[in-house]
């Protein structure tokens, strides 16, 4: 960071940065009582801040909420020693779609899965999670930038 003051830009940077390097990130939906939720979810594949891709169970609890209300939101953490300042955090707002087409299920499939999906890539508790970020909200040094994602 160029002086004291994180700039949209390099809290941009920043985010992109985080997201190469997280191999796990947590995913926030909301309960049908209005309760937030969040789990822990690979992060196996994005298209900068815009996209980031999951796969899941189509029975899962996190499936049938985002069938209910499509909000949701991406945390990354880089978490350094406290008091050390090295500690970073993004946090993506957006929505989620729900895919079940066979090219989003082979985009993310790997024979690793089967163990879970036993029909492998068109076994039907499988599907893919599109989350789509409309906002970004990156954290570091006690700074916060909040962004538009374009």
């Amino acid at each position: 960071m160029s002086g004291n003051v994180l700039t949209e830009q390099e809290a941009i940077r920043q985010s992109l940065k985080l997201v190469e390097k997280s191999g796990f990130c947590l995913l926030g939906t909301i309960a049908d009582d209005g309760s937030p939720n969040i789990k822990g979810m690979y992060n196996v594949k994005h298209e900068g801040l815009k996209k980031i891709w999951f796969s899941t169970n189509t029975s899962s609890r996190r499936v049938q909420q985002l069938r209910k209300d499509d909000r949701a939101c991406v945390y990354f953490v880089a978490a350094g020693r406290p008091g050390k300042g090295q500690s970073k955090g993004l946090m993506l707002s957006g929505t989620v779609e729900i895919l079940q087409d066979i090219e989003s299920r082979k985009m993310l499939w790997s024979e690793g899965a089967r163990i879970y999906y036993p029909l492998g890539v068109m076994d039907p508790d499988y599907c893919v999670l599109c989350f789509k970020a409309r906002t970004g909200n990156f954290y570091h040094k006690l700074q916060n930038a909040i962004f538009d994602i374009r």
